[in-house]
């Protein structure tokens, strides 16, 4: 272990492991709070492809001094490691910064240092969580409660990690996330958590205008909370963008989704080692490509499919049930079976974690179901929502659930979305509920299940209806809404494409 200084001085932990035979080698950096010894076999793979590996444990954490403070000086603690990397006799002076999740926000800020000494030539980010508000709120406002809380738990304000803090909490208190104040959260988990406040205080920082001249290589899955953002990144970067989209979940490989086939086991080592060397040695042509699997189909397609609009399949909710059956290729009814005005309660929230519906009672959503697909449907790329609805409260949440019933009746989720709308009470209103993105065929005789509710429970916080933050509110109320005909699912299907191959598209 070698202790890097950053630029204060303080000390950061940092394990080497270095190829066979003589060098200079090209290096690969790992900036991570989540302990840089679980990055030894990584580090084994690309020493083995001749890149010098370095595992680095960001300040305050595990091996590293100082106080961790999240999103805090990543870009110059990274860019003074760079440059320490660089003066090293085994070092060629050429650099990837590569991590997923917290680490790939470390690699993009390392990417865009001001510093050329301190940036990093090129750039992998996976699964990334780009910054502290923009893990926190979507782009609405509405509040990620249940992945935030998760995560403050196990890794805020202390030295090390602890998974199953939030799991050991809940197991004793289930209704944990439904106490009021959520600031409060801190005193039930027990211990201290200084930097849970800051959190809801953060607001997004824009990327650049031009984010990155260096190559990127995008890394990240459809069912991965951060999917969304992982497009924006591509789709916005100045340099050589590549992305890899497969059918799984944060994990990446270690975690498929139920659309992942065969076909989509990808051997990520050789691919990124792969891009890297393309990266590092300027083979990379201009402009945006990759890869994106068709979950549930076994196919690859050009990342390109994604970067034009898909043909919507547009299912309209129409009160008099007149749509068509959808061979037309235009989409077809969303019948309403209840809900079509119902209450939003705060202390009754549609839960995020059960696909149940109720069949009786007061509605607590408005419920929308297709008829069967007459053929399988592929969809790749973004879907919405579209609604005319109305609430009685000025401040309104508005949750979108989409579910797949089999023709056995077997439940899936496919996608969810939340949008914050603040309009007149009673006021119609248009409003867009993004469904994020979508890469999956559906088989035929599929039925697809819409539910427009007011909550979307624990995996985001209850608006209070009272114009409160729902972070500190302590006192909400029902929100009575309406959905109105001409509201809309809209679906990207696409077209006929060719097949891709990830290894190539990611390094062209």
């Amino acid at each position: 272990m070698a202790l890097v200084p950053a630029p204060d001085g303080t000390p950061l932990a940092t394990d080497l492991c270095l190829p066979d035979g003589p060098g200079p080698h090209p290096a690969v950096l790992v900036r991570t709070p989540y302990d840089r010894r679980r990055h030894h076999a990584e580090l084994r793979g690309w020493a083995r492809r001749g890149f010098a590996a370095v595992a680095q444990d960001v300040r305050g954490r595990y091996g590293s001094a100082g106080r961790w403070r999240p999103y805090g000086p990543e870009a110059d603690d990274g860019a003074a490691t760079v440059r320490w990397i660089r003066e090293r006799p085994w070092s060629d002076g050429t650099l990837v910064a590569c991590g997923a999740s917290y680490a790939a926000h470390c690699a993009l800020v390392t990417a865009l240092a001001a510093d050329p000494a301190g940036r990093a030539d090129a750039v992998l980010a996976a699964v990334p969580a780009l910054g502290l508000a923009e893990t926190a709120r979507e782009p609405s406002g509405c509040e990620r409660l249940l992945a935030r809380a998760g995560w403050w738990a196990a890794h805020g304000d202390r030295r090390d990690g602890d998974e199953e803090a939030l799991a050991r909490v809940l197991a004793r208190d289930p209704g944990l996330l439904e106490h009021l104040p959520l600031t409060d959260l801190p005193r039930r988990l027990g211990r201290e958590l200084p930097t849970w406040p800051e959190l809801w205080r953060a607001r997004p920082a824009p990327l650049p205008a031009a984010a990155g001249a260096v190559p990127l290589l995008a890394v990240g899955g459809s069912h991965d909370p951060f999917a969304a953002d992982l497009l924006r990144l591509w789709r916005h970067w100045g340099g050589p963008a590549r992305l890899l989209l497969g059918p799984w979940g944060h994990g990446l490989t270690a975690d498929p989704g139920p659309d992942a086939t065969d076909a989509h086991r990808t051997p990520l080592g050789e691919l990124y080692a792969a891009w890297a060397r393309a990266a590092l040695a300027g083979r990379l042509a201009p402009g945006r490509a990759g890869a994106v699997a068709l979950g549930g189909s076994g196919r690859w397609l050009p990342a390109a499919a994604l970067a034009r609009p898909g043909t919507p399949y547009r299912f309209t909710a129409d009160r008099a049930g007149t749509g068509t059956d959808g061979t037309d290729g235009t989409g077809g009814e969303l019948r309403l079976l209840r809900g079509r005005e119902f209450t939003a309660d705060p202390l009754r929230p549609v839960r995020s974690d059960d696909l149940a519906v109720p069949a009786t009672g007061v509605p607590d959503r408005c419920l929308l179901l297709t008829a069967p697909l007459p053929r399988s449907l592929d969809l790749l790329g973004e879907a919405e929502v579209r609604l005319s609805a109305a609430a009685d409260t000025a401040d309104a949440d508005w949750a979108a659930r989409l579910v797949a019933l089999a023709p056995d009746g077997r439940a899936a989720p496919l996608a969810a979305g939340i949008e914050r709308c603040r309009a007149a009470p009673g006021r119609t209103t248009a409003i867009r509920v993004p469904l994020g993105v979508l890469a999956r065929r559906l088989p035929a005789g599929t039925r697809l299940r819409l539910e427009i509710a007011g909550h979307h429970f624990p995996a985001h916080a209850r608006n209070p209806h009272t114009g409160e933050d729902p972070v500190t509110a302590t006192a909400p109320r029902p929100s009575r809404r309406t959905v109105l005909t001409g509201s809309a699912l809209l679906l990207p299907v696409s077209t006929s494409h060719p097949s891709a191959d990830p290894l190539r598209e990611t390094r062209r």
